[in-house]
């Protein structure tokens, strides 16, 4: 194991220590930015706002509202400078507008399980409710808080608009206070890459891992560190992350949706507990299994486990959570096979229906490229010519993606067009 990985890098705290520490580092932030008031500064405090929501519906209908706002006692882990989502990608957005103007100060597009939950013969009529949790900088000020969903159009509109004062749970936060003093004792943190607003903040959650070894699970945390890092862009980006490890229980379980190795969690808030005021750009979920298996959910959270393929899963999910990524294999018996054969074009930048491929990756296409381009033979492990191939997005006819072979397909190495993505995002959170 190299030393600047692992062992040398993270630092154990008594939880007295540790707060301590976070809020001298709270206080020294400042000092990393520049003397000016940034548009950061002139709205937000610095802090970190929780929102935890709940979604309850069907494919018929649904709402949505925050159940509660939570303080999260540690600084803003996401840029301060990069504040509005560039991407049209998710579901959903939440969205902080400024209560006087409606000004939008900060955005940020995802997805949740209830999506796919629409999807499953159950969802179609049943009505269900989900956990989402939601975190965005701290307001000096009164704001509206908007919870956005695509419209029958795929345009975001919004669902629920809330005002927020600076009024907070009280009761929630001295029960979520408590349940951190339990946890600290067992955070491990990579204080190496500061500060934490130019770098993209990955806390891996360790699931059943609370008997094993110190030795074995370093040992893992140092696999995981390097699959993590095992394949472009993240490797590239390497010296741009900070890591955290935190042992717990993320209610991940096997089986969602009836599909056997699709493993999530439908408790966020639990989730989040565990997490307490770790910085979390995303969430890794680290199952201590060899079942082959994972899943994840665009800026929500990825899972994996330790089976043998965990190298290339891993990065697979991380497609999706990082990247909001869509899956190019074909499987035409899942339910949601059609669900890009619409008039519409996908939000996935990876795939297409052609009905606006320019705004997809045309502009990687070298000159003189067929549209659909026909299929060619590539070995395994390469991703062959750019190009506009059929057989997509778990349809085999009427969708497209870039490349014969790609991470989103058969584990092949990302293709150019979600590398792309794949860096853009990652500078979403660096700048």
């Amino acid at each position: 194991m190299e030393e600047d990985t692992i062992t040398a890098s993270f630092w154990r705290y008594s939880s007295g220590m540790r707060t301590k520490t976070l809020f001298l580092l709270w206080l020294l932030l400042p000092l990393f930015l520049c003397g000016q008031e940034t548009e950061f500064d002139r709205w937000f405090t610095g802090g970190t706002l929780r929102l935890d929501c709940l979604r309850e519906g069907s494919a018929l209908k649904d709402t949505v509202w925050v159940e509660r706002f939570i303080d999260r006692q540690a600084p803003w882990h996401g840029s301060r400078t990069q504040l509005l989502d560039p991407f049209d990608n998710g579901d959903y957005r939440v969205v902080v507008r400024d209560a006087r103007t409606g000004r939008e100060l900060y955005s940020r597009g995802y997805s949740n399980l209830f999506r796919e939950y629409k999807d499953t013969p159950e969802g179609r009529t049943e009505s269900k409710r989900f956990e989402e949790t939601l975190l965005v900088p701290m307001p000096k000020g009164k704001v509206l808080i908007a919870l956005q969903k695509r419209d029958k159009d795929l345009r975001l509109k919004d669902q629920a608009v809330i005002e927020y004062n600076g009024q907070i749970n009280a009761k929630r936060l001295t029960l979520n206070t408590e349940h951190l003093t339990l946890n600290t004792k067992r955070l491990k943190r990579n204080i190496k890459h500061l500060p934490l607003n130019t770098k993209f903040d990955v806390a891996f959650v360790m699931q059943g891992f609370e008997g094993v070894s110190d030795s074995e699970y370093q040992q893992v945390c140092g696999r995981m560190t390097e699959v993590l890092f095992g394949k472009e862009p993240f490797k590239s980006h390497r010296e741009d992350f900070n890591l955290y490890f935190v042992k717990g229980d993320a209610g991940v379980e096997y089986n969602t949706f009836g599909a056997d190795r699709y493993a999530m969690t439908f408790r966020l808030w639990q989730l989040h507990d565990l997490l307490g005021t770790t910085p979390c750009d995303h969430i890794i979920i680290v199952l201590n299994n060899e079942k082959y298996g994972g899943g994840a959910i665009y800026n929500f959270y990825s899972v994996s486990s330790l089976h043998k393929m965990a190298e290339s899963v891993l990065p697979h999910e991380l497609g999706h959570g990082i990247g909001g990524l869509a899956d190019e294999y074909v499987d035409e018996d899942l339910s949601y096979a059609d669900l890009h054969r619409t008039q519409y074009e996908p939000l996935e930048p990876n795939i297409t229906n052609l009905v606006d491929f320019q705004s997809k990756w045309q502009h990687l296409l070298p000159a003189g490229t067929p549209v659909p381009t026909p299929d060619v033979k590539v070995p395994r492990g390469e991703n062959g010519p750019l190009g506009v191939y059929e057989g997509a997005g778990y349809s085999s006819k009427g969708v497209y993606r870039p490349a014969m072979r790609c991470m989103m397909r058969d584990y092949a190495p990302f293709c150019p067009v979600c590398r792309e993505r794949l860096e853009a995002v990652i500078g979403l959170y660096i700048k």
